[in-house]
């Protein structure tokens, strides 16, 4: 991916802070729409065929309190969900959206460092470690939890330093009604995508029980509405 020197408050991915899961794999609280309302960029969800419930995750803050990149979840809240799932995890049906703006390499807010470019592997790498937030081995130690999401979340960042790799494949999705090209693939615990809007953000999903061919995502017109 395109990396430079981190500024404070970044993860050694060169992702904020507030994109990581805790050692338990349980996301950071779920925020209010303020932070959702300082974003200098349009957040996406599904578009309107999809007609289910929809719910605001959180965002992320870069050391200046510049909204970063933020995530909006459709359909049933998840729960942790062990490899072998229970019959509840397994009628889980969820996809959750996350927008981050494409920048290129730039100084940070407070002129105290570098910010990183964002790029579609940006946004693999927030929809891979988002799901993997959600599911571990069933019967894993309570101590080897958070060993485990840290290898797997490396794997997902390999992943998405590699769209051209085998690993992926590609799927056209409408954007805003256009037909656009998505880096998708799938794995035990769900799927996840990676791609672009035309207006400078680019977009990250995953999910589990809701299928992807289906989904088209579009700009949501009224953020206040999702809280």
């Amino acid at each position: 991916m395109e990396t430079t020197s981190r500024v404070t408050g970044q993860s050694p991915q060169g992702v904020p802070e507030g994109a990581k899961a805790t050692p338990e794999g349980v996301p950071a609280a779920r925020r209010t729409v303020d932070g959702f309302l300082r974003a200098p960029f349009p957040w996406y969800g599904l578009d309107e065929a999809f007609t289910g419930p929809r719910w605001l995750m959180q965002v992320a803050l870069a050391a200046d309190g510049t909204v970063q990149h933020g995530s909006i979840g459709h359909g049933d809240e998840p729960s942790i969900r062990p490899e072998a799932a229970g019959a509840t995890a397994d009628r889980e049906r969820f996809a959750v959206v996350v927008s981050i703006p494409a920048n290129p390499v730039r100084r940070s807010g407070d002129g105290t460092g570098v910010l990183e470019a964002t790029s579609v592997s940006s946004a693999a790498w927030l929809a891979g470690s988002g799901l993997l937030s959600f599911t571990w081995p069933a019967q894993m130690d309570h101590v080897l939890r958070g060993d485990w999401l840290d290898q797997q979340t490396e794997t997902a960042w390999e992943l998405a330093d590699d769209l051209d790799g085998s690993d992926w494949s590609t799927l056209s999705l409408p954007v805003d009604g256009e037909p656009t090209d998505f880096h998708y693939r799938e794995s035990e615990f769900g799927w996840v995508l990676a791609g672009s809007a035309q207006n400078g953000v680019h977009l990250g999903a995953y999910g589990r029980g809701l299928s992807a061919y289906g989904l088209g995502f579009s700009v949501v017109k009224d953020i206040a509405s999702y809280e």
